[in-house]
């Protein structure tokens, strides 16, 4: 069973033209646009987001990446991307829900896994730095 996480943001999505192909459903690789949008999102809702992380010193290039496609989205359809924090004390593990903003239909689940990475060494790191750590249980509170 998939964990619902700890904290969780939700972002609307209106499908723009660009995104999708000739039978106007979105294509396949624009779903990881949208799972950023939304990482993006609960990082800014932890505090310590991409900008944060690398003032911090450190990196978080996504090592995994999971999807499960249900149904394509459609243009104009507008979208609810839901992010899960799910791990962070070793890496940045992240469950993602995209459902349709009015029906609540199912349309894609995603994860991805982060790890943090010391950016002047270049080194992974076995544990997520203690500055992230530290955001994430302010959030918690």
């Amino acid at each position: 069973m998939r964990s619902k996480g700890v904290l969780h943001t939700d972002t609307e999505i209106l499908v723009p033209f660009f995104d999708v192909d000739s039978m106007h459903v979105v294509w396949h690789g624009h779903y990881v646009k949208y799972l950023e949008v939304a990482r993006c999102a609960l990082l800014d809702r932890i505090g310590h987001n991409y900008t944060v992380m690398n003032d911090s010193g450190f990196a978080w290039p996504v090592i995994d990446l999971q999807l499960r496609y249900v149904r394509g989205a459609v243009f104009g359809q507008k979208l609810n991307v839901r992010a899960s924090l799910v791990e962070w004390e070793n890496r940045l593990k992240i469950n993602y829900l995209i459902t349709d903003l009015v029906t609540g239909e199912r349309l894609t689940r995603a994860v991805s896994v982060q790890v943090a990475v010391e950016i002047a060494s270049r080194e992974m790191q076995l544990a997520s730095p203690k500055v992230f750590v530290e955001a994430v249980e302010r959030a918690l509170r």
